[in-house]
């Protein structure tokens, strides 16, 4: 009877394994993007070479602080740039005031700049950001070809929010994990919530763990059940 249950528990957990297993990756396969981020203008953030999952959203989902995955012609000839979004449409942005960032006239705290490093190596103008773009800069000041570089252009250096293709949650390789929240931002407003990506891991993790734990039972079960009982004497042919 015990037997007979332990393999129908076991059964039981090795499909709920893999619908857990299964599901989580096609989950994650749904709502997350992989990239290699080739330089290092998003350091220390995001290093040279990193690979990162980006949760696919609309542009109307950014906020102040998320570092996103964007697309623009005159950026770069068909290749994804990966930034930070520092002001939004209607918002203006300078530097530096004090040696940091200003957006609405509030100084912003950047705890993710490279340490030392100032806010900008250069004063920017102060832009007006016009509504339905945005303004984005590298963690990496003084190497990044952001915004700040494209200030002649027509836009002033915005993006439009459409050009957005995703937003970054977390360095997987080498395995940093997600981004630490901008909180410097919220003075001026709410921040993104993080996707769902830690949750799409615990699936995966669980269900590797019951398909594992599920189909090892068979193996255990037969080698303990063969052993006999430690100072058992076998009985004599015969004997009653």
């Amino acid at each position: 009877m015990g037997s007979r249950t332990g393999q129908r528990l076991s059964g039981l957990a090795v499909a709920l394994g893999l619908v857990l297993f299964l599901g989580g990756f096609g989950w994650g396969a749904l709502l997350y993007r992989p990239y290699t981020v080739p330089t290092s203008s998003m350091s220390p953030t995001i290093a040279a070479g990193d690979r990162v999952l980006a949760e696919r959203i609309d542009g109307d989902e950014v906020r102040r602080g998320d570092v996103v995955v964007f697309t623009d012609k005159t950026w770069a000839s068909n290749a994804p740039v990966v930034k930070r979004v520092v002001a939004v449409g209607g918002d203006t942005v300078s530097c530096c005031t004090d040696g940091k960032l200003t957006v609405n006239g509030k100084q912003i705290e950047e705890p993710y700049l490279p340490a030392g490093s100032l806010a900008e190596n250069k004063n920017i103008p102060t832009v007006k950001v016009p509504d339905g773009r945005l303004f984005l800069l590298g963690d990496e000041r003084e190497g990044s070809l952001d915004s700040t570089a494209h200030l002649t252009d027509a836009a002033q250096g915005t993006v439009a929010r459409s050009a957005v293709k995703a937003r970054v949650d977390a360095v997987v390789w080498p395995m940093n994990g997600m981004l630490k929240r901008p909180t410097g931002f919220e003075q001026l407003g709410a921040l993104s919530r993080p996707g769902p990506l830690s949750t799409v891991g615990w699936l995966i993790v669980a269900g590797g763990v019951l398909v594992l734990g599920g189909g090892a039972y068979g193996p255990i079960a037969k080698r303990t059940s063969g052993r006999r009982p430690t100072g058992a004497r076998p009985e004599a042919a015969g004997a009653r």
